[in-house]
């Protein structure tokens, strides 16, 4: 039985991530085009992504389905908060074929408001890897700035590659929407 609606975007809803949810999120994570883009280098198995469906919010981190007319594209989340210094990372995957419909863009969108509005962090990281443009074009139309980059920080397909670290302020956000 599928979850239940958390927040609803422009062309996305997010949903409670449920046990039913393990054969998507393993088949999401271990389709090649899509791990490209992640840190994820070993296979998970339906065990593995139970565990991880079963650990949802024991950190205090938050993860959402994106669902589109109800079926599944992707995933959504903040990670487990700093609650000291107010900060979390935010990432997301979605499935190939519904790359370029702006529906991670409205996912991300959604995650932020969740974070700022809901969760009162003060700011808000994602990391890209340099062979992933379009990720890093998402977070910028959400309004993440740029902050950094890590020289070579990661080994994808045989070749190390940057990773660019970006940021987004609950000031900048809040400022974003009432502008």
């Amino acid at each position: 039985m599928p979850g239940s609606v958390f927040r609803r975007g422009e062309t996305v809803e997010l949903w409670t991530v449920e046990t039913d949810d393990v054969a998507f999120l393993r088949d999401l994570v271990n389709d090649p085009e899509v791990r490209a883009g992640t840190a994820v280098a070993e296979p998970l198995n339906g065990a593995d992504e139970r565990s991880f469906v079963e650990s949802i919010g024991d950190d205090g981190g938050a993860h959402f389905l994106i669902r589109v007319d109800a079926d599944p594209v992707g995933i959504v989340g903040v990670n487990a908060p700093d609650e000291t210094w107010g900060t979390a990372e935010l990432g997301y995957q979605l499935v190939p074929d519904a790359w370029g419909n702006g529906y991670a863009t409205d996912a991300a969108r959604e995650a932020c408001g969740y974070a700022f509005e809901s969760r009162r962090l003060h700011k808000l990281s994602a990391t890209v890897f340099e062979t992933n443009p379009a990720s890093a074009r998402v977070l910028e139309k959400v309004g993440f700035t740029e902050e950094g980059r890590l020289r070579e920080e990661a080994f994808l397909d045989g070749a190390h590659v940057d990773v660019r670290r970006f940021g987004l302020l609950a000031d900048e956000w809040f400022d974003a929407r009432s502008g």
